[in-house]
């Protein structure tokens, strides 16, 4: 025997029930800001990534000065040796001191004029200042090891200090 089946609603509920209407969705939220202020402050937050990202592009065009020096440091002191390099270095610091301040300033500088200007630039190493005062009598095989990579290491440290104003 099959179940009876359930009775269906009364006319009165079945004529209610025809006169609703269908459930309406509301309209989805815009994500677009409906003020001009906050327009405003995107286009403020767009103008100084903008500006940060040139100004660090700038600034690192303009320290690669320093980049190529420290890796002719590198280069030196692996193909030459440390106490070979030696030259090579007071070179590359000659070479970055006229990249980094005027040209008329460093280009003519040499012997002790060229040590006051790198003691004033904070080049204030001892050892690293009588090796660039003795470099044409001990440069070489006759300059100590230890010496030798003391000032390579003060050549870095003086090169990775500089920052030129971008």
């Amino acid at each position: 025997m099959e179940p009876a089946a359930p009775p269906g609603p009364d006319p009165l509920t079945t004529l209610a029930l025809e006169k609703l209407d269908d459930i309406v969705q509301p309209q989805p939220v815009s994500w677009l800001p409906e003020t001009w202020g906050w327009l405003a402050l995107a286009l403020l937050l767009v103008a100084l990534v903008v500006w940060a990202l040139w100004r660090r592009h700038k600034r690192y065009v303009a320290n690669r000065y320093r980049r190529e020096a420290l890796a002719e440091i590198d280069r030196l002191t692996a193909t030459l040796g440390v106490g070979a390099a030696a030259t090579g270095i007071a070179e590359v610091l000659k070479r970055v001191a006229l990249k980094a301040w005027p040209r008329e300033t460093t280009a003519s500088l040499s012997g002790a004029a060229w040590l006051v200007f790198l003691k004033r630039q904070n080049f204030t190493s001892d050892s690293a200042t009588r090796i660039l005062d003795d470099l044409e009598y001990h440069a070489g095989p006759g300059l100590a090891e230890s010496d030798a990579r003391d000032f390579a290491d003060d050549a870095r440290r003086w090169i990775e200090r500089l920052h030129v104003s971008a």
